[in-house]
């Protein structure tokens, strides 16, 4: 039989001190301002195209090359700036009165941000709320970021254009990513549209950047880089490793100024941060049966976690859960409803249908904590190190690092 799932409501309390924001919540991400979901708006603006806006207040270009930075925080890239003396120096130049950081998207998550950088839209609008939410429709929890349900059509989960649809009539449109992102399910919800380019190693990706925008036409480029995240996941951002990947992000930024032609404008940013999580810390919330009364479903990240209520559930059951979390771990988290999160802004924007994807109650953390219901992760996911998705400042802040392009050396036609 199939469920229709609606949001718990808290019925007779909707309208209490309960449902305001919290005092101790950050600020919204600076959607509309200063935020990922800026970056291909604005590069399409600084293009010529019509019908976008250049907020950022990118310099005119012929052509710009987006490289995204999968885990790359700013306040990371400047604790770690003798590893990059490249990007130090494009730093050090100065860049007019474009911003040198952007808010993530909230959560601070790469399925969330990729949404927004490829749309120019809120997660509220996108509906990629998490790594994994719910799908109301199935009443089943749904990974939005590796293999996607079978159930679930990314077109019809996001169905907004991307920038890079809006903009294919005009110029040419240049995905360089790894192969497997070319026709994954997150490719087709957020940052479909585009002529896509596979290289397996970051060599081949800058090889692959350079031919493609030889020809010499306005174009617009999304080059992904995925090395640093995945180090800082397995081994942490304190470590050699992810150190060695950030070295090899500064060579291949370099390499890229070096090879794309005279007259392209280069972005470097990130879709998150990273902080690492030490061992004692990363907790099964799951083997305290307060900290899930009443709840139906859990998803989410570990420092990001979406709580489902049963269907039936009232405002009561809502407020002892809040209650619970909080008598558990303090002002190590942040604790709210989702009102309060939709209120505070969190999310952005809200389209009708995203909003039961949202958990009734968010669990947030605010120091070195990581959270997990072992009930339904795998065990392994307990060994990540380096973790994301939460409010911090390490976690929702990357750098935006823009410049022209030295120009290649070589003759095109």
């Amino acid at each position: 039989m199939e469920l229709s799932r609606q949001p718990a409501t808290s019925g007779p309390s909707a309208a209490s001190p309960a449902q305001l924001v919290p005092e101790d919540l950050p600020a919204a991400p600076l959607y509309g301002k200063q935020s990922i979901a800026e970056v291909f708006t604005s590069a399409a603006a600084s293009l010529g195209l019509p019908g976008f806006d250049n907020t950022l207040q990118l310099p005119p270009a012929q052509r710009v090359c987006v490289v995204l930075a999968d885990g790359l925080g700013r306040n990371l890239l400047k604790k770690k700036a003798a590893h990059t003396p490249f990007l130090r120096s494009v730093a050090s130049a100065g860049q007019g009165r474009v911003p040198v950081w952007l808010d993530s998207a909230f959560p601070s998550t790469t399925a969330s941000s990729l949404a927004s950088l490829g749309t120019g839209r809120t997660p509220g609008e996108h509906g990629m709320v998490g790594y994994d939410v719910l799908d109301p429709g199935q009443d089943k929890v749904v990974n939005l970021l590796g293999n996607w349900d079978a159930q679930v059509d990314p077109l019809q989960w996001q169905p907004f254009p991307s920038v890079f649809e809006r903009a294919a009539d005009e110029l040419d449109v240049v995905t360089v990513s790894l192969p497997q992102f070319g026709q994954s399910p997150m490719t087709r919800a957020a940052l479909r549209g585009s002529r896509f380019l596979g290289g397996t190693s970051l060599h081949a990706r800058t090889t692959l950047a350079a031919e493609a925008m030889a020809g010499g036409s306005r174009s617009l480029m999304y080059f992904y880089v995925n090395e640093l995240d995945k180090a800082g996941h397995r081994y942490g951002c304190a470590s050699e490793r992810w150190e060695h990947q950030l070295e090899e992000l500064d060579s291949t930024v370099k390499r890229l100024s070096a090879s794309l032609p005279a007259g392209t404008t280069i972005i470097l940013t990130g879709d998150h941060g990273m902080l690492d999580v030490p061992e004692s810390q990363r907790l099964d919330y799951s083997a305290d049966p307060s900290l899930v009364a009443g709840v139906r479903h859990t998803a989410g990240e570990p420092r990001m976690v979406h709580l489902y209520l049963e269907p039936d559930a009232g405002g009561a059951a809502r407020d002892a859960l809040l209650d619970a979390w909080r008598r558990r771990f303090g002002e190590r988290i942040w604790a709210f409803t989702r009102e309060q999160g939709l209120a505070a802004g969190l999310f952005g924007g809200l389209r009708p249908e995203v909003a039961p994807r949202i958990g009734d109650v968010m669990i947030a953390a605010r120091d070195t904590l990581a959270l997990y219901d072992t009930r339904r992760v795998r065990p392994q996911a307990l060994e990540v190190v380096g973790q994301h998705g939460s409010l911090t400042k390490p976690e929702r802040e990357v750098p935006l690092l823009c410049f022209p392009a030295a120009g290649s050396k070589r003759r095109r036609g």
